[in-house]
């Protein structure tokens, strides 16, 4: 339904007039003809023309297919305004979205959110605030976790204020569950295990562990050994707390095997020309409907290669 124009919004912005339709028949129908039915008084121009500038989706999908299948039980959705937003960033990919949140796989390299040094610096949440501000200008995006800009994988953001609050009040209890995989220097001989130490800070924000307690803040990680070999081991971390640099440190000075490419704790390598440290799966509870959300990532390819997974365990 088209709402009303806000104030202050750029003369360049248009609103979108989207018509939505549900194939409510038994049988699959292709695109064009679906259109062609539900709109009869529109030319098949016109039909073309939305087709061919991305104004149509399937099931939330875009599509250009005049010949895409279209489903019993299916929506079509046609924006006559203009085409529809759709997130594309070659250093970051979106997982999921709905009206309250975004989940995305971070790339290496990408700050999660600026600093006072790193104002100017693109960022996880600047990309992302672009993006749902093109779909209206008056939208918000909220960050409620980081990752380091050396780890890559899966980030929730909030995209309402009430599911900001609502994990930010409730993390502890909304998060379920969160696991990375790293691939560490050295063959780790543990097929699993649990690190608990204190973390604290150095003046020049160096993260260092003891096990002094209660000086710094508990750290507690869980890990379990998925492959070795070629002097490398990879490895699955979970947290039950979730401090600076956590796994990072714990790998290094408790395990004393530290990150591939963690040059700032010790690493002597990196061959793949990057911190070898990935935020694989995260499950929480929805901060607004409480539906468990669950995402998992795959091993990343070059991890693998390190040690050559899945091989070594076929032999």
């Amino acid at each position: 339904m088209r709402g009303k124009r806000q104030q202050n919004q750029p003369q360049s912005w248009k609103e979108d007039y989207i018509k939505a339709f549900q194939n409510q028949t038994e049988e699959t129908v292709g695109l064009m003809e679906f259109m062609q039915r539900m709109m009869p008084d529109a030319k098949r121009n016109q039909l073309k023309s939305w087709l061919k500038y991305n104004q149509v989706m399937i099931n939330g999908v875009v599509t250009r297919q005049f010949d895409e299948p279209v489903n019993p039980g299916q929506w079509v959705e046609i924006n006559l305004t203009r085409p529809f937003v759709v997130f594309s960033h070659p250093r970051m990919t979106m997982i999921y979205e709905d009206d309250h949140i975004i989940v995305v796989n971070k790339g290496y390299g990408l700050l999660s959110m600026g600093t006072d040094s790193a104002h100017k610096d693109e960022t996880a949440y600047s990309i992302l605030k672009d993006y749902v501000k093109q779909k209206h200008p008056m939208n918000k995006i909220f960050i409620v976790h980081r990752l380091d800009r050396d780890t890559s994988g899966l980030m929730m953001f909030a995209k309402s204020i009430e599911a900001k609050e609502a994990m930010q009040h409730n993390w502890n209890n909304m998060v379920l569950s969160r696991n990375y995989v790293a691939v560490v220097e050295g063959i780790v001989e543990e097929e699993s295990g649990t690190i608990r130490s204190w973390l604290d800070e150095t003046s020049q924000f160096e993260v260092y562990s003891t096990q002094q307690e209660g000086k710094g803040q508990l750290a507690i990680t869980r890990y379990r050994l998925l492959d070795k070999g070629h002097g490398y081991s990879l490895l699955e971390f979970s947290l039950d707390t979730g401090r600076k640099n956590q796994i990072r440190v714990h790998a290094a000075k408790e395990l004393k095997h530290p990150i591939v490419g963690d040059r700032k704790y010790g690493a002597q390598s990196s061959p793949i020309n990057r911190l070898a440290l990935h935020a694989r799966s995260l499950r929480f509870a929805h901060p607004i409907t409480k539906v468990d959300m669950n995402f998992e990532l795959p091993v990343p390819s070059r991890f693998a290669g390190l040690v050559k997974y899945g091989k070594n365990k076929q032999k």
